[in-house]
């Protein structure tokens, strides 16, 4: 590996993370706000009536949801209805630790209710009081960067802390 090389891959490296803990940062603000909707129909169902509110869409898999192909098709609609409507896209891995920033159970709880779906996430930009964090225009900035990289839906690796 050359000098060149592992430059770059550390540069690499730190803004991923820096970009991810702003994402979980962002996450938090906005459960904190009322502006996210969690669930790939409950999402589908809010950019399908209000699509100029969506400032951020997270699309999360993690290995075990790669052969499921419904849940495929859903992200393939979701992604193209982004890009159509200006709306910046995320694709992580790391459920549980997605579970983990908002304070969801990832699995069944006692009473056999369910665990949010997490596999979509809206981060929503209410009207009377835009959200204003610097963890949104850092993510932001990233997925710009990457699309002026040809890399239309950037992914993240959410790491265990």
């Amino acid at each position: 590996m050359t000098l060149e090389e592992l430059v770059g891959y550390n540069i690499t490296d730190k803004k991923m993370e820096t970009v991810s803990q702003a994402l979980e940062e962002l996450l938090v603000a906005a459960q904190r706000q009322d502006c996210l909707t969690v669930g790939v129909y409950e999402s589908a169902k809010l950019m399908n009536v209000d699509p100029d509110s969506v400032v951020l869409c997270v699309l999360a898999t993690d290995e075990e949801d790669e052969d499921d192909i419904a849940l495929q098709i859903h992200f393939t609609l979701i992604q193209a209805f982004c890009c159509d409507n200006d709306i910046n896209i995320l694709r992580v891995s790391g459920l549980r630790r997605l579970a983990q920033v908002l304070c969801e159970p990832s699995t069944a709880d006692n009473n056999g209710n369910e665990p949010k779906d997490l596999h979509c996430i809206l981060v929503t930009n209410p009207q009377c009081q835009p959200l204003k964090c610097q963890a949104l225009q850092e993510v932001g900035s990233y997925c710009k960067e990457s699309r002026c990289k040809n890399q239309w839906v950037p992914y993240l690796s959410l790491q265990e802390r």
